[in-house]
């Protein structure tokens, strides 16, 4: 629960602090009035954790079904669902992590970000994004090859 609250809290300070952004007075009492509500109802955070995971557990599942470039090697790195190979840095926010072997001395990686505001998406959704950033990262990988 507290890093929640402090999640939230560093977004006031971000809103408050961002010279380029209008933050207007009404922004900052919403995400206040989060916080409050998050420190008088501890178990809505637990219940969110858990919707966080059982989503997680969904997009796995339907990249997995989905996925029919052998190519492009998939590394889930989504802490408390599945991590990785040892390639994932558990640190960073949940991403997936593809990994395409041009041959045996070039190997190249990006990561799909699954972060807070991928993960307001359907599962559905943000799998045809993930199938869509394999394919774009495939596409480049071999442009840069053939030159």
């Amino acid at each position: 629960m507290k890093t929640e609250i402090k999640e939230r809290l560093e977004e006031v300070v971000r809103l408050i602090n961002d010279s380029d952004a209008v933050v207007l007075d009404k922004e900052i009492k919403v995400k206040l009035e989060k916080v409050l509500a998050l420190l008088d109802d501890p178990e809505k955070i637990e219940m969110e954790k858990r919707e966080l995971k059982s989503r997680m557990e969904a997009i796995v599942e339907l990249v997995n079904d989905a996925i029919i470039d052998l190519d492009v090697d998939v590394d889930y790195c989504i802490p408390d669902v599945i991590n990785g190979e040892g390639s994932c840095d558990i640190s960073n926010n949940a991403h997936i992590l593809l990994t395409y072997s041009e041959d045996q001395y070039t190997t190249r990686t990006r990561k799909v970000s699954l972060g807070k505001t991928a993960l307001q998406s359907s599962p559905e959704d943000l799998t045809q994004h993930v199938l869509q950033s394999i394919e774009n990262f495939k596409e480049e990988a071999d442009d840069i090859r053939m030159g």
